[in-house]
């Protein structure tokens, strides 16, 4: 089972926050809100925030953006997951990921039954590894952002969680890209 072990120094991580969305601005983006207090409760940084239109290109460039900012390590986005037409978050993610984390959707779905049942069917969560940084698209909804930070990305981004984590990963994140 998974824990914390206090004998290891907490390591903050430099997070992006996304907000895929036509209408709101940042006054009206309660999910990204809840995602930058429960960054900042657990200790990390959040390094940038941002809105963008349901534009899969803007998406993707803003995602690639933040990539080849070292002073992100993680992105979170909100908002586009879902499966209407104007839904095309995941599929910028695709465009910009260079492994997907498959787990992450599934994981997310487990947790997400155990709040709205069969209804978590229609989310498509994911999550993925570009250039040596995290991402992850979320639901829009506050829940959904709750239920992702509260009971998986608040452990996986936390060094001191066992028996792994993604923290004690991010030097060997790139190392394919690496001169021998």
């Amino acid at each position: 089972m998974s824990r914390i072990d206090e004998s290891k120094e907490f390591i903050p991580v430099r997070i992006a926050v996304l907000t895929v969305s036509d209408t709101r601005s940042l006054a009206e983006d309660r999910s990204g809100d809840t995602l930058v207090a429960r960054i900042e409760s657990a200790g990390h940084q959040v390094a940038a925030r941002k809105i963008v239109q349901d534009e899969r290109g803007l998406i993707a460039d803003q995602l690639r953006a933040w990539v080849a900012d070292k002073e992100i390590d993680v992105i979170i986005s909100t908002g586009g997951t879902g499966l209407t037409g104007r839904d095309v978050t995941v599929e910028a993610h695709r465009d910009v990921y260079e492994k997907e984390i498959d787990a992450f959707g599934t994981v997310f779905t487990i947790v997400s039954m155990q709040k709205i049942g069969t209804s978590a069917v229609q989310s498509r969560a994911t999550g993925g590894v570009a250039g040596g940084t995290y991402l992850f698209a979320l639901p829009g909804s506050t829940g959904a952002c709750k239920d992702a930070w509260d009971e998986i990305l608040q452990y996986q981004l936390d060094y001191r969680h066992r028996p792994c984590n993604f923290v004690e990963i991010f030097p060997r994140l790139d190392e394919h890209q690496r001169r021998k």
